[in-house]
């Protein structure tokens, strides 16, 4: 019978027998003569052994057998102590003729206690043992013979039953009568009695006998794994040579194994003509593991208790034999060095550490280092994440520390760009319940490159911001406004680098760059420039920078046209520039795309108010939303309302004084006529962004009404007084300029009004590769094909334009100062 118990949790258990209310302390010397046992392994799990015909059973005709046990855990001065109650009921009745038991601390012998009456011994007659017999004598073969009465031998420890079919004989190892007895080479401790019964006249006796191996000479231990040698014929127990052994089982902690189980744990039994082997490999199921210390060296050893249950017959005496024996085992002590790994990337600027295997009853107390001793506890209060971490069974455990690198038990040195961050550090064990203690020592070391994060300054003028980055000791990328400074977007901002250093210059109307404000006769715009770590993506360093750029945003012409730049701003996001008006909501942008809005109106049209005032008139007129399309962004979003005043002065009655003095003329004047030559360039964008252009080697192929972006520049002039200007561009089947069909796009510089996909014209800004917008002209035309019949469409056009030079200084110019129809 076998009760399991815990974990105990480090109290201690008390157990007693329960009989008839009254509870008996089962002492160690009880416990040996009653038929007791108890094992307790490191985690504080208990197993009680119990004989089915122990001194407390209450037997029901030997067939069911009931132990009631009080167990009582002893708690600290704070907790009162628990109090259990079990009790367990077996049922057993295939008994053999004779079992022996041999347990940890005893040994018993059952037999058949009917014997045959001595008138009718030729009837082979069993007579029960309550027929007036009883028992008397005890005598011991040592081997020399000693008797002894029943009452002594109960005195000294054996104890002593018998029922009408059973006798039980039960002996503590330490007995004196006990012997030792080489069997096939094994050592072996002996008991052998006879007992004698006697009434009256009449007196008749039973043999009884048991053999326990000795732990000693019976197990060979190796570095992975435990032999158990147990004779296959155990001499002091068999008297007929007639010997069969009928059944062979091994089983752990008193419970029997079947073959796949065995297989499972690595164990394994063999049978020869000799021995009996089970072979069990060190750290198997079933066994446990126990720390030790000696001279502060950690060592383990392992225990387990396997069992061997024999049957076996004598064929003259006819009788049956049931031997078990449970025998624990513990291996020598193992050397268990200490090792530590050492987990660290010098890059997370963090030791980290494991220490291992250590026995679950190991505790870790502290750490020293070289400044101070910290308790488990304290360590990690400072953040060094101290944890364990046990095996999938629990027989061992490792241990794993982290510690910053920036903590002052970390010492640290510079040396070439590099520093050397070291850990002194000695681990403080107790091994329990002993509290016996121990410690290991070691010593880390991590070395880092020093970090030198890339660093960005810049500056602007009248149209570019300058960004200078210098080089760190980390990857990073470069992220102008929202994105990824590209190869291509490099190099549409001249990037330059020198190896320690590299530099970009951004347009300040370039589309990563946001507008904050707009003031009279400038634009507020920002810049944003981040570097990112290539592998945590997170900001080494953010670089903003905001200036004001002047820009004409309102031009006021003599003739009374008035023209306006409207910018779209970062406090309106989900602002469309095409959906703005002037006052009058038919008033829509001349030009728009989704940063900008251009307006040309009259003082006459479009909603403009005249003011006068003291001798100058005001036009005034303001862009913004119509007001449904405001009410519906204000119901949608917290933007702001967009608003754009623009207002045109004229004097009304100026005085000018002019000074001059007469000569007279030397000579009639004349004009002399002069020649010489311009050259004119039109090429074709890929976007309306005009940065990058088409190669003119082959022809370009577009699906129709996709745009085609063109530009025409006055090439090789630096004059800024000369005005570029278109005077008419047509499309043909061929290069020829006269021929027909011919398609009008531009006549006399405005668009064909009856072109159902009329050009758009572009303004043009000045920026890196403008110095001039005056000498540049800007157009964006959807692709179409001439009709050669219902099916045919013609495979190419081509695009000719006639230009103007004209002075800017005089506007008056038919030529350049065409009024298109708005």
């Amino acid at each position: 019978m076998r009760v399991d118990v815990g974990p105990l949790g480090g109290n201690l258990l008390e157990v007693a027998a329960v009989v008839n209310n009254s509870a008996f302390l089962l002492t160690p010397s009880l416990a040996s003569q009653c038929g007791f046992s108890m094992k307790i392994d490191p985690l504080g799990n208990a197993m009680i052994y119990a004989s089915l015909q122990n001194c407390f059973a209450q037997n029901v005709e030997d067939k069911a057998f009931t132990t009631v046990l009080s167990l009582r855990l002893h708690g600290n001065r704070l907790d009162e102590d628990e109090l259990y109650q079990v009790a367990e009921t077996c049922y057993y009745s295939a008994w053999a003729s004779r079992e022996i038991v041999c347990d940890r601390n005893y040994m018993e012998a059952r037999a058949d206690s009917r014997f045959g009456d001595p008138r009718r011994a030729v009837e082979n007659q069993k007579w029960p043992m309550d027929a007036g017999f009883r028992i008397t004598t005890l005598v011991f073969f040592t081997p020399a013979e000693r008797i002894m009465k029943v009452t002594e031998a109960r005195r000294r420890g054996y104890g002593i039953a018998n029922t009408p079919s059973r006798l039980a004989l039960r002996s503590p190892k330490t007995s004196p009568e006990i012997y030792t007895q080489n069997v096939a080479g094994m050592p072996m401790m002996v008991l052998k009695t006879s007992m004698i019964f006697e009434k009256k006249w009449l007196a008749t006796q039973i043999d009884a006998a048991a053999a326990c191996p000795i732990l000693d000479g019976s197990v060979a231990f190796d570095q992975n794994t435990i032999s158990w040698y147990l004779p296959r014929h155990i001499d002091p127990l068999i008297s007929s040579q007639q010997f069969q052994l009928l059944e062979v089982h091994m089983g752990i902690n008193g419970q029997r194994l079947d073959s796949a189980e065995m297989a499972a744990r690595g164990y394994t039994m063999t049978v020869n003509d000799i021995h009996i082997i089970a072979e069990i490999p060190v750290g198997a199921v079933g066994g446990y593991f126990k720390s030790h210390v000696q001279d502060d060296q950690y060592f383990t050893s392992y225990t387990i208790e396997p069992m061997l249950e024999l049957l076996w017959t004598e064929d003259i005496a006819h009788e049956d034999t049931r031997y078990k024996v449970l025998l624990p085992i513990t291996t020598p002590l193992l050397s268990q060095p200490l090792e530590v790994t050492d987990n660290t990337l010098p890059e997370e600027r963090l030791f980290k550490l494991l220490i291992g295997p250590l026995g679950s009853d190991v505790a870790l107390m502290n750490i020293t280092f070289p400044s101070e001793v910290l308790s488990v506890g304290d360590c990690n209060d400072r953040g060094f994440n101290v944890q364990e971490h046990r095996s999938h069974n629990g027989s061992f455990k490792v241990i794993t520390l982290q510690v910053p690198f920036t903590d002052r038990v970390v010492l640290q040195m510079g040396e070439m760009g590099i520093t050397v961050y070291s850990l002194h550090l000695t681990f403080g064990f107790l091994v329990l319940p002993e509290f016996a203690p121990f410690s290991h020592s070691d010593y880390l070391e991590a070395r880092l490159a020093d970090i030198v994060p890339p660093s960005i300054s810049g500056g602007c003028d009248y149209t570019n911001f300058y960004v200078l980055v210098k080089y760190g000791t980390q990857d990073f990328q470069t992220i102008v406004g929202k994105q990824m400074l590209s190869s291509s977007l490099a190099q549409e901002y001249g990037y330059t680098d020198n190896g320690t250093h590299f530099s970009f210059a951004v347009p300040f109307t370039a589309p990563d760059v946001v507008f904050e404000a707009v003031e009279s006769s400038s634009i507020r715009s920002r810049l944003d420039v981040a570097l990112k770590n290539s592998e945590t993506d997170n900001n080494l360093q953010e670089f903003t920078m905001a200036c004001n750029f002047r820009t004409t945003l309102t031009e006021c012409f003599p003739n009374g046209t008035m023209t306006a730049l409207a910018v779209k701003l970062e406090s309106v996001p989900s602002l469309n520039p095409s959906q703005l008006t002037l006052r009058d909501p038919t008033c829509g942008p001349s030009y728009s795309d989704d940063r900008y809005a251009y307006f040309v109106f009259s003082g006459n049209s479009c909603g403009t108010t005249r003011k006068f005032l003291p001798n100058i008139m005001l036009y005034e007129n303001e862009i913004s939303l119509p007001d449904e399309l405001e009410t519906r962004m204000k119901s949608s979003t917290d933007e702001a309302e967009y608003e754009l005043k623009v207002s045109c002065y004229y004097d009304i009655n100026s005085t000018h004084a002019v000074a001059f003095h007469t000569r007279s003329r030397r000579s009639e004047p004349y004009a002399e006529n002069a020649k010489g030559e311009l050259q004119v360039e039109m090429r074709l964008a890929l976007d309306d962004s005009y940065s990058t252009f088409h190669s003119e080697e082959n022809p370009i192929a577009k699906y129709l009404q996709q745009p085609l972006y063109f530009e025409v520049e006055l090439m090789r002039s630096t004059n800024p007084r000369v005005s570029l200007e278109l005077d008419n561009c047509w499309a043909t089947l061929n290069d020829d300029r006269t021929s027909q069909p011919r398609w009008n796009l531009i006549i006399n510089g405005c668009v064909n009004p009856v072109d159902p996909y009329q050009v758009v014209f572009h303004p043009v800004w000045a920026d890196a590769r403008v110095q001039y917008p005056s000498h540049f002209k800007r157009f964006e035309v959807q692709m179409f094909a001439f009709a050669e019949d219902q099916d045919n469409l013609s495979p190419q056009i081509f695009v000719h334009c006639d230009v103007v030079m004209c002075d800017a200084r005089n506007p008056q110019s038919a030529s350049c100062n065409r009024q298109c129809p708005n």
